[in-house]
């Protein structure tokens, strides 16, 4: 082979030249990624059940859904939450390289068996499947500069002109707003509708009854009489549009010809649909949108589009509405690997600093530095055929890859040289010979290295899809250096090399040649001297073999290492029973810690009362810390670390809320926090409260622990709840329904969506709850009155009764089993396997029926380590 083009080096040229384009074209066109797609594709189902409790979430909506995934393919496991503010979200994570698409498709098909057996509240609200992860991509903040615009209209303003542009990207998961858009709040008078002899079932009624669309046909409609000559649609009746039409429904006329209309039961206005979750950025009222990434998107691609097209619709936006990035993990990304191909052509530059030393010949190391672009270029050209990425992996193993790409090259231009040297041959007949002594040398140094790094390449998993590509590239350079070596190579050593003299006696090359002769002649005596005594070396090696390997079983293990991204969460939840009031006071409290007293270090925050990921409620918060520009950080002061360390110290003396800063972790969709993901599973059925005691058990053993920190229970926990009984003889005595009594319940002090109206050219809800002041106490629901058969309004006080009693906020379930998920950090000086063997170690004491299971990132890294011995044995 290297024969032929030995005599023929423009062919040579041409297949390197080739090379060269494809890899310049496939440059431009591969995506950027910091890491390959590692993480499991997930699919998450949501569901609503309003006014539900989450005993009752969970029995009506949640298990009914889980019995009816199974038989989906590549399933790892599924996790789910039931809360009592009624949503319903299971999460389903399959194996690595399923095709999300797939994925989704046979979930809604297994979904379509379990509708139909859902309350029918929860189907008219709908279920919505998506394949997204929990992580956010970014989180969009949007406020008013001037003042002008409420929180409501902010978000209003999102809903109906953002989020849909949003989700519709190509990679986009779910855009998720944390605000809400306005909805017709019809809030009902019970005092009035007493008065009236009127209940809530009857304004549910009039309002279905008087706004909604008809179809009135037309005049003239096919078929048509002969010679007809007028065709018109008929109007009949159309959708409301305003507070004031609403109040002027009709519930009932009189005889005498008096009228009762909703304006005299209840107060109509436009307001916010949900209440529930309000943000704050830099302490001005703001909207946000929250962006989760689609399975298998790219982060970059996606973060781009996004970008884009906010600028597009940002003219259109009203005067005052301001745009800020509260949370964005894709500048991180993009520096790592700007890192990484910085260190990339550093590595090129000194590997032709040292063939020149070494060489000491211009035209020598000419040679072998052209084969470097070739190979990585060509290489690049292999990566996108192959569908993979530049990233963090792929780029490592180009920088490993530029020493060993060019030592062929650098094999057969000595060789050849020596053949010219000794044997006095001229270029062309010189590596004629030199290339018939070395060909089966280079193609088994390609063949040996390969046989180190394919394996890599076919393990299963997360682990799999992480050494994957980092494999399939070294080994492609690998590869084409061969390729180089045996055809571009020794075409430019027949066309360029010429016999030259060493460099000058007193050169500075020259002074390096003596040094480095002695040099190795000292080596070369302490070798004799080995020789000499082969069993000292062979017990010495011995030695140094058993040391190393206690020091790998002694070195702590981590999936991957946490970094500074530039940006940090804290998480934060009040007592039970705490309102979204002091809710709002205490994020106010983590406002001043990160904008003034970490001023010099924090950007910007974006706080949101009544959400966190442990769940929704008044008593949750959640913040995104935006840190400054490494650049303008002193990384030793005012590292991720170091803020979240003093933000810990400073949390520690609240009395009033539990708040926990966290690092995201290196891979966002593997989890929303950095450290270990557990679950705790009664799998013995013990029941809520058991599985609670284990739970409180377990973290008060973890937070002994010196090896863990911030090991926390990630869900609500339970609250007092206000327990109804319905006396049904009692009820039915007085001819009142079971189900008028549930209705009128779930209107009163939840909330009714009854159908939709028109509000400047968008559908939005029409939503029926009983005003503010009668859902207040527990006497209000004394307020509140059924009709019963005979047509006379009966009080609740006549057939219920009610008393406190504690119960869930939220349940867990773990692959169809009651669960707790709890979550954690090493603490310093400890690593992530470490940290787990501890918590494994714990919840071993729990007793029989509670088992333990990890989850998102820590059940790949177990996985990972179960595998790391067989890959590096291999």
């Amino acid at each position: 082979m290297a024969q032929f083009f030995i005599g023929r080096p423009v062919f040579a040229w041409v297949i390197a030249i080739l090379l060269m384009l494809g890899g310049a074209l496939a440059l431009n066109k591969l995506p950027i990624e910091r890491y390959p797609q590692v993480a499991p594709p997930s699919i998450t189902i949501e569901a609503t059940y309003p006014g539900a409790t989450a005993e009752a979430v969970e029995e009506a909506v949640t298990q009914v859904i889980e019995q009816v995934m199974t038989g989906v393919d590549n399933l790892l496991y599924f996790s789910s939450k039931s809360s009592s503010a009624g949503l319903a979200s299971l999460t389903l994570t399959f194996a690595a390289g399923t095709d999300p698409d797939i994925a989704q498709v046979q979930v809604q098909n297994k979904l379509q068996l379990a509708t139909p057996r859902l309350p029918q509240a929860v189907q008219d609200q709908g279920i919505r499947v998506s394949k997204s992860s929990d992580a956010f991509l970014m989180v969009i903040a949007f406020s008013s500069s001037d003042g002008r615009l409420s929180r409501s209209d902010i978000a209003d303003y999102v809903a109906a002109n953002v989020q849909d542009e949003i989700a519709r990207i190509s990679g986009v998961g779910n855009a998720q707003l944390f605000g809400s858009q306005y909805a017709m709040r019809v809030w009902l008078d019970p005092i009035a509708l007493q008065a009236y002899a009127l209940t809530p079932s009857d304004v549910i009624a009039a309002i279905g009854n008087e706004n909604r669309q008809v179809a009135g046909g037309q005049l003239g409609g096919l078929p048509a009489a002969d010679g007809q000559q007028l065709n018109a649609p008929i109007v009949v009746q159309s959708l409301l549009e305003s507070p004031e039409a609403f109040a002027n429904i009709l519930l009932r006329v009189d005889p005498s010809g008096g009228a009762v209309r909703l304006g005299d039961v209840a107060r109509v206005e436009l307001g916010a649909e949900d209440y529930s979750i309000s943000g704050r950025f830099n302490r001005k009222p703001s909207a946000g949108l929250g962006i989760n990434l689609a399975s298998g998107a790219n982060a970059l691609v996606t973060g781009d589009e996004i970008r884009t097209r906010i600028a597009e619709l940002a003219p259109f936006f009203p005067a005052g509405l301001e745009v800020s990035y509260a949370y964005d993990t894709t500048p991180f990304i993009r520096i790592s690997i700007e890192e990484v191909a910085k260190t990339l052509f550093e590595g090129i530059a000194l590997v032709f600093l040292v063939m020149f030393l070494f060489l000491q010949n211009f035209r020598a190391t000419l040679i072998p530095t052209i084969a470097v672009p070739v190979v990585l270029l060509g290489t690049f050209a292999v990566l996108y055929a192959f569908g993979y990425t530049i990233n963090t992996l792929t780029m490592f193993a180009l920088v490993l890859a530029i020493g060993l790409l060019v030592d062929d090259a650098i094999v057969v231009v000595e060789n050849v040289e020596r053949v010219m040297h000794e044997d006095g041959l001229d270029r062309v007949t010189a590596t004629r010979k030199s290339m018939s002594q070395i060909t089966g040398a280079l193609i088994g140094i390609a063949v040996v290295l390969s046989a180190v790094f394919v394996p890599m390449g076919f393990f299963p998993g997360t682990t799999g899809a992480i050494y994957e590509q980092f494999a399939v590239t070294l080994v492609t350079a690998m590869a084409l250096s061969v390729l180089v070596a045996l055809t571009l190579t020794p075409a430019l050593c027949a066309t360029l090399l010429k016999p030259g003299d060493g460099p000058s006696g007193n050169g500075p090359l020259a002074r390096f040649n003596r040094g480095f002769e002695a040099t190795a002649g000292r080596f070369r005596s302490a070798c004799e001297v080995i020789l000499s005594r082969p069993l000292r070396a062979l017990l010495g090696y011995a030695f140094i073999v058993v040391v190393l390997a206690v020091a790998f079983l002694r070195l702590p293990t981590a999936f991957l290492p946490d970094e500074d991204a530039g940006f940090l969460l804290t998480q934060v939840q009040l007592p039970v029973g705490a309102t979204a009031a002091q809710t709002r006071a205490v994020m106010g409290r983590l406002e001043d810690h990160f904008l003034d007293e970490e001023g010099d270090a924090v950007e910007s925050m974006f706080a949101i009362t009544g959400f966190n990921f442990a769940g929704q409620g008044q008593n949750a918060g959640l913040a995104f810390v935006r840190l400054r520009d490494w650049e303008e950080r002193d990384l030793e002061k005012d590292g991720v670390q170091a803020l979240i360390g003093r933000a810990m110290g400073s949390f520690s003396g609240w009395r009033d809320a539990l708040a926990f800063a966290l690092n995201p972790p290196a891979i966002p969709a593997l989890g929303i926090a950095s450290g270990f993901n557990f679950q705790l599973l009664d799998r013995g059925g013990q029941g809520h409260e058991a599985l609670v005691a284990a739970r409180d058990q377990l973290l008060g053993a973890a937070n002994s622990s010196p090896a863990l920190s911030q090991v926390r229970y990630n869900g609500l926990p339970d609250a007092p709840q206000f327990q109804l009984a319905i006396d049904r003889e009692q009820a039915s005595a007085y001819g009142v329904s079971l189900e008028a009594i549930n209705e009128t319940l779930s209107i009163a002090l939840g909330s009714s969506y009854v159908n939709d109206f028109l509000d400047r050219g968008r559908i939005k809800r029409v939503v029926v709850q009983g005003d503010t002041p009668y859902r207040m106490q527990p006497s209000n629901l004394q307020d509140w009155h059924l009709r019963n058969a005979e047509g006379a309004t009966v009080p609740y006080s006549a057939f219920a009764s009610a008393d406190w009693s504690l119960g869930a906020q939220q349940l867990q379930r773990y692959n169809g089993v009651p669960a707790v998920n709890i979550q954690g950090n090493a603490a310093p000086g400890f690593s992530t396997g470490e940290a787990m063997a501890v918590v494994e170690n714990l919840a071993a004491n729990l007793g029989d029926g509670f088992t333990g299971a990890w989850t998102g990132l820590s059940y790949e890294e177990r996985r990972a380590g179960g595998n790391a011995m067989l890959l590096y044995g291999l």
